[in-house]
């Protein structure tokens, strides 16, 4: 998976040049797969964008639909259609929190603006993607996704009762499954 490679790169990166002001260090994950190390300064909740430099100093804005993913320092965030999800666990189901609001963002496309329809939610609001589905999680959702996602896993249902309710607590009924599901 992109962010096990992501997450390698990151973790590896050799890079010896200061950051500049307001940066610190990360990576980008490009549409095409390519990870790039550097520095980042993250406009994530205000923008859903992150200006990115590389070591030799050259800058690059990327706003969310335009990557992957992104490190910046030690979080991780996974970008989809537009908008920017803190990465909490990974596996078979990741399980993310939403971290900017992409709705009606305009980016260009040479002259032409095209608009990002950005996900369901708001800011801080629990997903659950998995299969290219991004499924929002709350009182009304959470036992439809522990019933269709997390039955297979005795172990992972009946955590995720446990928590009763408790969405960010969740996380541990995911990690769970996915570490049963290797």
């Amino acid at each position: 998976m992109f962010l096990t490679v992501f997450c390698m790169a990151a973790i590896t990166n050799n890079t010896h040049a200061q950051a500049p002001e307001g940066f610190v260090k990360g990576a980008v994950t490009l549409s095409n797969g390519t990870v790039v190390t550097g520095f980042v300064k993250e406009n994530i909740k205000k923008n859903a964008a992150i200006s990115f430099a590389d070591a030799k100093g050259s800058k690059q804005q990327y706003d969310g639909s335009q990557i992957n993913a992104a490190t910046v320092d030690t979080v991780n965030y996974t970008c989809i259609r537009g908008d920017f999800f803190k990465t909490i666990c990974t596996g078979k189901i990741c399980f993310l929190q939403k971290a900017s609001n992409a709705s009606n963002k305009a980016s260009f496309n040479g002259t032409d603006a095209v608009f990002t329809s950005g996900t369901d939610g708001k800011i801080g609001d629990y997903f659950a993607y998995s299969n290219g589905q991004l499924t929002l999680l709350n009182k009304k959702s959470v036992n439809k996704f522990i019933s269709e996602q997390l039955a297979s896993c005795n172990a992972a249902a009946e955590k995720a009762k446990a928590v009763n309710g408790d969405i960010p607590a969740l996380a541990e009924a995911v990690a769970i499954y996915n570490n049963s599901s290797k």
